[in-house]
Formats: structure tokens, sequence, C-alpha cells
């Protein structure tokens, strides 16, 4: 007889420190299969790997095909595209929440996805706000997921480690504002293989959410001491009251060469005491979690100074020049997607009065037209089979102001609960030369969103009446 087939699972996040370390060691049980921007060769684990930008919908529908499991990494810290408009937590939702409804789709069993500590009884941080979100996204379909929340993952190849380690290595006197008198409990990258490897496909765990952290509790200059002692250097730590967060992050960006994309979010975060509810989670698994110390020896020993991936920044330079913007705003009570849609197309004449007509070319075609000219600037077809009453799909066919290359496509999509609509434009190349397009129509497209979104915070629930005009264009 053969060997019994492995079920697949994927893995969201595979070409990060956590994905390549945990491939190994699911490896055993799984077919792990590996999402990435670009193709690769299967090894390290990894069973086959699957090109995926989680941007897109369909394609993450594709890569989901006869996976049982799932394991979602993602952080959408770094800009996706040459121009992306819009804030990272809105980033992060767009592809939760094409992952979570393409795992829907596919009949996935189980998502486990590793988000981070939640405070409780503070405003958080945008960083950590985004990671709950992420989590109500994931939990937003059919799926059961479980949630593990980290701190900082002590990993040498971590980009949060290494910002700490090049201060570490590169500042013989260091000075410490307050925020490095915070507690926070990190954890050992082994430790969060484990978790996560214990956890996946397990009943008892499922629309949980676990807090996970070494044994012990330290500062953020505690930490910075212990990573001196593992790399055999003696630093001075003089406290300080005047760094700012603002002139913190200028500073560790300046020291350590790590994107200003990266090392905010990260500073916005560091005055919150970080620590695990106990949930005993660990002790159910039969994981004995390293301490802090031990895992910085474990993290510097695979670690050097050179630049981790996330320190290169983003979206390549070296392909089409594309945009991809996200803007959010609140959607009126009883409202969808799809009247929303219809809405805007209503709004945006009356708005732009004597300058923009739309014109309806059929049931699901519409030309911009500049009416002064009689000129098309975009053309949008409705992908009828692509939407729903919550998601409302356009391709941009033409027009004068598209580019040639691409697959430009504008969408509107409810998350959060229904309250909470995202117009997302992605995969845009403009038509204008770069410069003038970043100084004319990106900054002019964002404030039209943004009036759309006061617009449609005017709605009371009463004006629930869609007029005859209204009804076609939406039909």
């Amino acid at each position: 007889m053969g060997a019994a087939r492995k079920q697949k699972l994927v893995i969201a996040g595979a070409s990060g420190f956590v994905g390549q370390a945990l491939a190994p060691a699911l490896a055993a049980r799984f077919h792990v299969i590996g999402l990435s921007r670009t193709a690769r060769q299967p090894g390290g684990g990894f069973d086959e790997y699957r090109a995926c930008d989680l941007f897109s919908l369909s394609q993450t529908e594709e890569a989901l095909e006869g996976a049982e499991y799932a394991v979602y990494l993602v952080h959408n810290m770094m800009p996706s595209a040459r121009l992306t408009q819009g804030d990272f937590e809105d980033l992060d939702i767009v592809c939760a929440d094409n992952f979570a409804r393409a795992a829907a789709a596919a009949g996935v069993k189980h998502i486990v996805y590793l988000s981070g500590l939640c405070p409780d009884g503070t405003e958080l941080s945008k960083h950590l706000r985004s990671r709950c979100e992420v989590e109500r996204t994931l939990a937003s379909y059919v799926v059961p997921v479980t949630t593990l929340r980290a701190g900082l993952i002590l990993g040498g190849r971590g980009s949060s480690f290494q910002v700490m380690a090049r201060l570490v290595r590169r500042l013989p006197l260091m000075i410490c504002p307050r925020w490095t008198n915070t507690k926070t409990q990190p954890i050992a990258l082994r430790d969060v293989v484990s978790l996560i490897s214990g956890v996946v496909g397990r009943e008892d765990c499922y629309d949980q959410a676990f807090d996970i952290g070494a044994p012990d509790v330290v500062t953020y200059k505690q930490l910075m001491s212990m990573t001196a002692t593992a790399l055999g250097k003696r630093r001075l730590f003089i406290p300080s009251r005047v760094l700012s967060p603002g002139l913190s992050r200028l500073w560790i960006t300046l020291i350590t060469g790590a994107p200003k994309a990266l090392v905010g979010p990260l500073v916005e975060s560091l005055r919150h005491e970080m620590v695990a509810k106990e949930d005993g989670l660990a002790a159910r698994l039969g994981v004995a979690l390293t301490p802090t110390a031990e895992a910085i020896h474990q993290a510097v020993a695979e670690s050097d100074d050179t630049a981790p991936h996330a320190f290169r920044g983003g979206a390549s330079r070296t392909g089409p020049s594309l945009v991809r913007s996200v803007q959010r705003m609140a959607l009126p009570a009883g409202w969808t997607a799809k009247r929303a849609a219809t809405d805007y197309l209503l709004w945006l004449p009356r708005m732009l009065s004597g300058l923009l007509r739309v014109d309806l070319a059929s049931v699901n075609r519409f030309r911009f037209v500049f009416a002064p000219f009689d000129l098309t600037l975009l053309e949008l077809e409705r992908a009828p089979e692509r939407s729903r009453l919550d998601r409302q799909l356009f391709y941009v066919t033409g027009g004068a102001l598209r580019g040639a290359r691409g697959r430009p496509r504008f969408e509107l999509r409810q998350v959060l609960g229904g309250r909470t609509l995202l117009t997302v434009v992605h995969d845009y190349e403009p038509r204008l030369p770069w410069l003038l397009y970043v100084s004319t129509q990106a900054i002019f497209h964002r404030w039209l969103m943004g009036r759309f979104g006061a617009h449609l915070s005017l709605h009371r629930p009463r004006n629930t009446r869609i007029s005859n005009s209204a009804k076609a264009l939406s039909s």
C-alpha cells in the first residue's frame, strides 16, 4: 500500500522569517504550500510554492484550491506598489478579507493567525489595532480561526529583532528614552513555531485567541542589555526624558538603516506594555517556553549585520510604475457596497458639475467624460460574476488616463461587520508622466475619495429610497 496522502496546508507570508522556520516543522504532517508574489522552487520544508498577489481575490482563490488548513502570517507595513496611497492597516484588511473569502470558498477547515498582543484598557497604536482588525476580518466568514498573539519574536532574521541588534552593535553609548522602561514579554522563534504547529487542526482551539510569550517579563532596556551581552559588547545606557517617539523614529531609522515605514509603527507601539495573559496554551501543548536571555543568544547566533529583506523596501522598481490606493470610510446603516457604488456614480457628476459626466454605455459599462472637451478620461466595466452585495468590482478598460500595462481595477467592499467601506484602486498604471501624475491626478483621487466619504457620512437612516436612474445603474 502507498503512503497516506498528506493534507494540504497553505502558509501566507511564506517568505518571512516565521514562515521559513515553520515549514520544516509542519512538513512531516502536511503537504506544505507557500504563497509568494513570484514563482519559487520547492524546498526548505515547502512541497510547493504558488505565486499569489493577496491583493487579488481571484489569485488568492486559485492559490487556496485544495487546501485544508492555512496559516496567515501577513502584515503589510511596507509599500506594495510604486505609489501606495492609504494606511497600512487598510492594506492589511484587503489582504485578510481576500484570504478569508478564498479560504471559505476552498473549504479550508482551520486558519491559524499570528497576531500581536493587544493590551486591555488603552487606545491601541495603529500597528496593534491593525492586528486586531485582521483577527476580526479573518473570523468574518465560516472558517474557524485560532489567533496566537505575540509581542517581539526573537529570531535572527526578524526585522524587529534586527532593529534592536543593529542599535546595540552600532552604538557604544545608548541614550534611553522613557519608553525603554516599558515592560514587554518577547518570545523565541522556535516557541512560536512549536505553538503554531501544535494548534493547527486542534478543534479545542478553534475560534479562540491565545497570548504567547517567554516565561519572564523584561523591559526594552533589559532586552538591549541582554543583546549586548549576547553580542559580547559592553554598552553604556543613559536614561533620558528628552527623546520623544518622533525623535526616536528618526534616530532609529538613521542608525539602523531600517525604512521609516517599518520603524514608525513599531515605535508607536512601544508605549504599550506588551505582557501576555496567562492562558496555559504552552502547557496544554507540552511546549517548554524559552527564557528571554537564552532566546536572544539563539537569535544572535542566527543573525549578522546584513540587511534583512524587510529593510530593502517594498515594491520592486524594475517593473511598471503601478499605483495602489485604499481609502476607508463609514458606510451608512443598511447600505451595501453595491448601493455605495451606485451612489458614487450618481454623486460624482454632481460633485464635479460642468467638468465631469458619467455616461452609461451599457448596464455594466461606464465612461467618465471630461465634459468641456467630450474626452473620455476613464472607462470602467463592472464584473457582475465577481461582484456581490458586499463587494463591487470594476475593471478599468480604457480612457485617456489609463496606461497600457497592468490590469487596473476599482472596487468597493464592506469589511469589519459591514459598516466600514473600503474603496480600492489596484494595479493602476497612469498614462500621465509619473511626476505629473503624482502631483495632480493622484492627489485629486485621494481628495475625491475623502469628499465621497464625507458625503456618505451625511446620509441618515431615513434616506433609504433609490431613484429609478440609480436602480438602472445598480441592476
